[in-house]
């Protein structure tokens, strides 16, 4: 895999495949696992009803960035996939990570998790408690933190975080439409990002997303998803004194598994969902293809998921794919499939870019406290702003004064300035600076020692009295 190349739009990086073997009873002798150097080998032989001359291929091995295989536990694949993306975003890169495979083999465990025991818990779950984990250690920075969870079914978008208690069906769910704006840039109207102070309302909006997921019986699935999940998490970070900001975005990608309805048997409602399920599965392979053979024109428009995923294929974000595969004798087709697609995803270079900028609200609020600055001491020098008694000053006004003040006493340099603007604030400091002045013969106690420290503090403060003093003569 190709990565860390750096060119004029940041830093490229190949998209990192991962392929996860489904435990079985039924494990098949024609699929081999190479953990030395990271492959799967398949093999099928040629069937007799294909004739005396028969060139179909019998033997396939397909490299990955590593193999995840049947012992392999929940745990490992978090720190193996996930959590090198995520420290990306807190970094303030895009990531994407993304299961896929036929209907079955194990992507909604992996990206989700099981539902009976807390050490089945999947990607997600994993990297919500990881994101704030770190986020505690990082006092220095303001976070904040946003949770959205898309659905896709049938090619239309619903929100799984509607805040309606009422939601009896999918139709109940908002509908979520794409927006794409002068940039080509995607907008998703009517798609709610629930603010999330901690892991545990985190949790509890995934909680409330998978309550309200499309599935069916299928005969590969009992609980079979049959749409395509996409759940963002949105950070923004910034420091206390900086307007600007970092943005970034985790999209946790649970597609719909691929099944041959032939094979299947399927009808009705199943198999109106499977067709619109290959179809947008078909899509997503027309852009790998497009991206993988570099093509000029990338049909990102043919589906709502593709166009959702523009950044994440080809785009600035960090992306990773794990390909769940079934070892069953009579499903090696369908891995042979699923790993010819990761293939083609290998081949695809994605640019990193840090997603800082200036955050309009903070810069316009420091602009406005600026020119409310230049306002009160232009007004001094003119000689105004004696109407305004101290009584008329705001509790913000007196708590800046309260600031300055605090400040003023602090300085260390022999000759400090006080300046706070118009003269009911010159007047309600000087009151501040009496009132310690009155208090410190208290505060000093008893003793030889302590009654010079007062002496020498009382001086002291009569020194920045009398400044202050020849500062309101000046004006």
């Amino acid at each position: 895999m190709a990565k860390g190349n750096k060119g004029s739009g940041g830093e490229s990086s190949n998209i990192e495949v991962f392929a996860r073997v489904r435990p079985s009873r039924r494990f098949s002798s024609n699929l081999e696992v190479d953990y030395a150097d990271h492959a799967v080998s398949l093999r099928i032989p040629k069937s007799e009803q294909g004739g005396l001359v028969n060139n179909s291929r019998e033997h396939w091995a397909f490299p990955f960035t590593r193999v995840l295989d049947a012992s392999t536990n929940q745990e490992a694949v978090f720190e193996t996939v996930a959590r090198p993306v995520a420290d990306s975003v807190l970094e303030g890169f895009n990531g994407t990570i993304f299961a896929y495979g036929q209907t079955g083999s194990g992507k909604t465990f992996t990206i989700t998790g099981g539902a009976e025991r807390y050490v089945d818990r999947g990607i997600i779950p994993r990297v919500i408690a990881y994101l704030f984990a770190k986020v505690a250690e990082r006092p220095e920075q303001i976070y904040e933190v946003r949770v959205s969870y898309l659905e896709i079914y049938n090619e239309v978008g619903y929100d799984l975080l509607d805040e309606k208690q009422d939601t009896q069906s999918m139709e109940d769910l908002p509908k979520v439409s794409l927006l794409e704006d002068e940039d080509g840039k995607v907008h998703l109207r009517n798609l709610s990002a629930q603010l999330a102070r901690s892991e545990e309302e985190a949790l509890n909006l995934l909680f409330v997303g998978d309550t309200n997921r499309m599935i069916s019986e299928t005969p590969m699935n009992l609980a079979s998803s049959r749409s395509h999940c996409i759940f963002t998490i949105s950070i923004d970070a910034r420091r206390p004194d900086s307007e600007v900001v970092r943005r970034s975005k985790l999209h946790l990608v649970d597609l719909a598994g691929s099944e041959r309805v032939k094979k299947t048997g399927i009808e009705g409602k199943v198999l109106s969902e499977a067709k619109y399920i290959n179809l947008s599965l078909h899509f997503l392979e027309q852009v790998i293809v497009a991206l993988q053979e570099k093509q000029k024109f990338i049909p990102y428009r043919n589906s709502m998921m593709t166009s959702v995923l523009r950044d994440s294929l080809g785009g600035n974000c960090r992306t990773v794919m794990v390909a769940t595969l079934a070892p069953e004798e009579e499903q090696l087709d369908e891995t042979i499939s699923s790993c010819r697609f990761a293939q083609r995803v290998a081949h695809i270079s994605n640019r990193l870019e840090v997603n800082e900028e200036v955050d309009p609200k903070r810069l316009i609020a420091r602009l406005k406290a600026q020119l409310r600055e230049l306002k009160e001491e232009l007004q001094v020098l003119r000689g105004e702003g004696y109407e305004r008694s101290i009584s008329a000053l705001s509790g913000e006004e007196r708590e800046r004064c309260e600031l300055l003040v605090r400040e003023y006493l602090a300085n260390v340099d022999p000759e400090p300035i006080l300046a706070p603007g118009e003269m009911a604030k010159v007047q309600y400091c000087y009151r501040l600076l009496r009132e310690r002045a009155l208090a410190a013969p208290s505060d000093a106690g008893g003793g030889k020692g302590n009654g010079e420290s007062s002496c020498i503090n009382s001086g002291v403060r009569e020194e920045e009295m009398e400044t202050l003093r020849l500062q309101l003569q000046q004006r």
